[in-house]
């Protein structure tokens, strides 16, 4: 199997722990390739793209939106966690949703490898347990 990890550069620090947590559970199950796009947004449509390719079996999105002053947070939010089930459903794909959103730096680095997991590690495991059940089923991805 192959999967890509489509990750985000925006807030990367907290990113790339999410990536590593991820290539972990990855590394000898299956290869992968990891993508970068410049920000939460534009995960969708790169994940779009990555899935009607038919070279990826599953899709792990990471990234981290971070809460600021505005409501800006709260539509990055929506419409990334909508659109990355929508690649799924549409394309009949493993798509998972690696994607932090949380108030503060502080909640973020928890969830990347600190006190509450990491969030790209939980993804990736949900990836693999999704395909291999797919494959299982018989039904073609």
């Amino acid at each position: 199997m192959r999967f890509a990890i489509i990750a985000s550069r925006f807030n990367q620090f907290i990113v790339d722990q999410l990536v590593k947590g991820a290539q972990n559970v990855l590394e000898g199950q299956v290869t992968h390739d990891i993508i970068w796009v410049p920000g939460a947004l534009e995960i969708p449509i790169v994940a779009q793209k990555a899935a009607k390719s038919g070279q990826y079996q599953a899709l792990v999105c990471l990234g981290a939106v971070i809460k600021g002053t505005t409501h800006h947070y709260e539509h990055v939010s929506r419409e990334v966690h909508q659109g990355i089930t929508r690649v799924s459903l549409d394309c009949g794909l493993p798509v998972t949703m690696g994607v932090l959103t949380v108030e503060t730096m502080a909640q973020a680095i928890e969830r990347a490898g600190g006190t509450c997991g990491n969030v790209g590690a939980n993804a990736a495991l949900a990836a693999l347990d999704v395909a291999k059940t797919i494959e299982k089923l018989g039904a073609k991805s």
